[in-house]
């Protein structure tokens, strides 16, 4: 099945320009401008999948590819680099646009109120306001997502997907224990030999680095993964990481209940970034939501090797919202 999408569904790799950033956008589709599209199949609602940490976007590309094909190719499904974690190659062209509302505004837009700015600003500028959205968020992607609800209500949101949401106390979470020390006070000794040890590597050995390790995890891409090995992109991925742990703390319970009937919260049985007690603990304080437990054990990365089982899911999920548009 997986090699049947890879041959047939069109996906357009863009490197834009948003907000200063560098940023990596996979477009499954054949709609990659909406705003210029006079097609008699121009799309009513956009998928847009915001990742986790690191904000890889390759990484999601078979997952974006099987949503689309499990959707009869009806919508397009964008996926989103996290500012500061995409390098495009050097034969690949950076797109710019000059109605950018937030281009040179945005302060710390590594950081996770900056990316939160980040998404805003790319939806803002390259989505017609006339274009419905469904968002799904993995992992941090997903409190991303709760903020984009929070802060901008004019968006056509009508859907939001929170697959394995780490939305609440991160540090306390079986691997935050683990994690935050090393992101917050021990990254720093880490900057300095990335650098000296990846910065000088020609972009043809960092290729051949990634295709091995790519084969190794049994993965396939067409898309650039270059930026896994950037000392630019890691950095950028642990001071984000770093910001998770101190600031995503206290669960947003104003947001969720306002928003609560576009919500669906998808948590793992096995997921040391959100364990089963968060799903309980959700459960009992908005019984009337939309929040399910995976009954079968896929992990937090499920995007590795389990897109399609997610894809299908989604794909069910949104039946009743799709049937009114």
């Amino acid at each position: 099945m997986d090699s049947e999408i890879k041959e047939e569904i069109p996906v357009c790799e863009e490197f834009i320009l948003c907000c200063g950033a560098e940023t990596q956008v996979l477009k499954c589709g054949p709609w990659t401008d909406l705003f210029n599209d006079q097609s008699a199949n121009k799309p009513k609602l956009l998928i847009f999948i915001i990742t986790g940490n690191p904000g890889f976007s390759a990484f999601y590309g078979p997952f974006a590819k099987a949503l689309y094909s499990s959707m009869n190719r009806r919508f397009p499904v964008w996926v989103i680099s996290h500012a500061g974690h995409a390098v495009a190659p050097k034969d690949k062209k950076i797109l710019t646009n000059s109605d950018d509302p937030n281009a040179q505004e945005i302060k710390d837009i590594y950081g996770l109120r900056g990316q939160v700015e980040h998404k805003l600003a790319f939806l803002r500028t390259h989505v017609p306001k006339e274009v419905k959205l469904v968002i799904i968020g993995h992992s941090i992607g997903s409190y991303i997502s709760l903020q984009i609800l929070k802060h901008a209500p004019e968006l056509p949101i009508i859907r939001s997907f929170l697959l394995f949401p780490t939305i609440e106390r991160m540090s306390e979470s079986p691997k935050g224990r683990i994690i935050t020390p090393l992101l917050c006070w021990f990254r720093y000794a880490l900057y300095v030999p990335g650098y000296l040890l990846l910065k000088p590597w020609p972009e043809k050995i960092k290729s051949l680095m990634i295709r091995m390790g790519l084969r190794m995890m049994n993965l396939q891409s067409e898309f650039s993964f270059l930026s896994v090995l950037e000392p630019f992109c890691l950095v950028n991925v642990a001071y984000l990481g770093s910001q998770e742990m101190m600031e995503v703390v206290k669960r947003d319970n104003e947001t969720i209940r306002e928003h609560l009937s576009k919500l669906t919260f998808y948590y793992g049985t096995v997921d040391a970034w959100c364990p089963k007690e968060y799903y309980e603990d959700m459960k009992k304080d908005f019984p009337e939501g939309d929040i399910r437990l995976c009954e079968k054990k896929l992990p937090h990365a499920f995007i590795l090797g389990f897109h399609q089982e997610m894809a299908d899911m989604v794909a069910d999920w949104l039946k009743d919202d799709l049937s009114k548009i």
